[in-house]
């Protein structure tokens, strides 16, 4: 099976880490962290630009040059002779088949034959990953935005809240809202146009309440059969240090991490309804604030005004419909 096999995407904080810790654990596939040797950049971006490629988009030993000096990848431990070796003397080798057999080599070296990736922000890429590998799936792991919102607004790593947009320190509840709604959106766009044999949606908290029977149903997706080690992956890993929090201390499932009923102020939980509400009865959420404050609903418009003309929300948006011919998407 042509790798890389899957990607798990979904709106940063939402809970992809855990995901692809389960995946990890299946005996037949591997599932490789964005922090590892994989990056978003070289990943998508090189190939937009053509960064170490042909026009064609033929791979250049311009690309091996790069991949060597790029810090994350050197997690790899993969040499510039070997990376060279991938290459085939005879005749020009695609940028994605070329990462193929990166990916490739990765499973040989953890003793698995299917490899695939997390990438959260992906989720706003489908369409030019889809264009690199046309058999590859996408499992879209989706949760309540509110509980993104707690999760994002300590989250020292990620801007959104702080200064990364127009409306972020003035209005950071309605920008983490829209930005939820926006990577939500733009995944389930894609995967329409992608179709249930490469694309599947997982509820973040169906996972944590049935972990056996989601883990079941991803499996069959994903044509393996299922293997209960993957809700062990925590097994040998976890540790009881109070400095560190649940993903890095490797903690099993545990339901209750965030609870926006118990923990999001009600003028913020109002906030977020005014800016992201109809996505959440969409996706049948219960509101808590079903009628918000004209106040609250202007704030929100406003908000979102300020966003379509901020040009960082606009390049996202203008990334994720690279690659397709739908002009609603």
């Amino acid at each position: 099976m042509p790798n890389p096999y899957v990607f798990i995407v979904g709106c940063p904080r939402s809970g992809t880490t855990l995901l692809q810790r389960m995946a990890d654990a299946h005996p037949l596939m591997t599932v490789t962290h964005e922090s590892k040797w994989f990056d978003k950049r070289w990943v998508v971006e090189w190939f937009d630009k053509r960064r170490g490629l042909t026009p064609d988009g033929f791979v250049t030993p311009e690309l091996i040059s790069r991949m060597v000096d790029h810090p994350r990848f050197s997690r790899l431990k993969v040499t510039r002779d070997e990376l060279s070796a991938l290459l085939e003397a005879s005749q020009p080798v695609s940028y994605a088949d070329y990462l193929s057999r990166i990916f490739d080599l990765y499973g040989q070296r953890v003793g698995k034959a299917l490899v695939g990736n997390k990438t959260p922000v992906f989720v706003r890429r489908l369409h030019t990953l889809h264009q690199l590998w046309p058999e590859t799936r996408f499992v879209h792991l989706i949760r309540d935005g509110r509980d993104v919102c707690l999760s994002a607004k300590p989250w020292s790593k990620g801007p959104i809240v702080k200064d990364k947009f127009v409306t972020s320190k003035d209005d950071p509840i309605a920008t983490v809202a829209l930005w939820w709604e926006l990577c939500v959106r733009l995944g389930q766009q894609a995967g329409n146009l992608l179709g249930p044999r490469l694309y599947y949606e997982l509820r973040y908290e169906s996972l944590i309440s049935h972990p056996a029977d989601e883990c079941a149903r991803l499996c069959t997706f994903l044509d393996l059969q299922y293997d209960d080690s993957m809700l062990r992956f925590h097994e040998g890993r976890t540790t009881t240090d109070p400095a560190l929090d649940a993903k890095r201390a490797w903690w099993p499932l545990t339901p209750g991490l965030r609870d926006w009923e118990s923990q999001m102020p009600a003028d913020e939980v109002e906030q977020f309804e005014a800016a992201a509400g109809e996505l959440l009865d969409e996706l049948g959420y219960p509101r808590g604030a079903p009628r918000p404050r004209a106040e609250a609903r202007d704030r929100a418009s406003r908000v979102r005004d300020l966003l379509a003309q901020d040009p960082k929300w606009s390049q996202i948006v203008r990334r994720a419909r690279r690659g397709t011919a739908d002009p609603a998407v």
